[in-house]
């Protein structure tokens, strides 16, 4: 079977930004993602944990998306925009799908 080369990228954000983060990417051109809760974690200010946590501004989700190579910068330049000045990581990793019209 065929596969084609794409982009995984993954953004870590504070959930109040959630919907911020996905209208630059959708303005970039990006047709699809993931939003997954980010349920805890260790960084560069600790650990913590959504446990006991209330409330839309306390989390953390994940957003994910598989685009093609050629759409990468206009999407990672959306997204640094909004991450830059808030809590978040952006990772980027290759990857291959099966049916590259999707992307």
């Amino acid at each position: 079977m065929q596969t084609h080369k794409a982009k995984r990228v993954a953004i870590i954000i504070e959930q109040v930004m959630q919907s911020r983060l996905t209208d630059a990417m959708a303005d970039a051109g990006v047709t699809g993602w993931t939003v997954l809760p980010v349920l805890g974690g260790s960084g560069q200010s600790g650990t913590w944990s959504r446990e006991g946590q209330v409330g839309r501004g306390t989390g953390m989700v994940q957003v994910i998306c598989v685009i093609r190579p050629d759409r990468l910068d206009a999407l990672l330049e959306a997204a640094f925009a909004v991450v830059d000045r808030h809590m978040g990581i952006v990772t980027v990793g290759d990857c291959e799908v099966l049916r590259a019209e999707r992307f």
